[in-house]
């Protein structure tokens, strides 16, 4: 360490310069670096990965309670309501092919959650892929599924992002 008046070369711990008796500046913390940025990221990647299973797992609950709710409705009390504004009955194959549709496209959704999720958690490349795939496809899913895909195309693109993910 050097004098900043002078350039005389100072001691260690040394309050003065003893060549121009000016005081010595106080070092200046460091600055954080790649190390701090890359655990910084990696504990959102964690975060981002357990909503992404905690979503799937609240996802497979309200949806198997919606279609519980909808199953009773339509086997409940229909029949009149079809034959007064439509005229006549759907066949019978209609409803129960829905209802099993609707069961597919909820599994399948908690599913990709899940992959993506645990993805995440293990800072694989195709876990980020699916992240954002699973998030574009989550981004009407209003509010949670909106948020948490807003969160996870903020956290997982760009190119600063990219680069640490990588470094993962």
């Amino acid at each position: 360490m050097f004098c900043s008046g002078c350039g005389h070369q100072l001691d260690a711990g040394q309050p003065v310069c003893r060549q121009c008796g000016r005081p010595v500046a106080p070092l200046a913390p460091p600055i954080p670096g790649f190390e701090f940025q890359l655990a910084s990221y990696s504990s959102k990647i964690k975060t981002l990965g357990i909503l992404w299973l905690v979503y799937a797992g609240l996802s497979m609950i309200l949806g198997a309670a919606a279609m519980t709710f909808a199953k009773a409705f339509f086997e409940g009390g229909l029949a009149p309501w079809f034959h007064s504004q439509m005229g006549q009955m759907p066949p019978s194959w209609v409803i129960p092919a829905a209802f099993h549709f609707a069961w597919l496209v909820l599994a399948l959704r908690a599913v990709l959650c899940v992959i993506a999720g645990w993805g995440l958690l293990e800072h694989t490349q195709w876990g980020k892929v699916m992240a954002i795939v699973v998030s574009i496809l989550s981004v009407l899913k209003f509010p949670f599924g909106t948020a948490l895909a807003i969160a996870t195309l903020v956290i997982l693109l760009g190119y600063r992002n990219s680069a640490l993910y990588d470094q993962l």
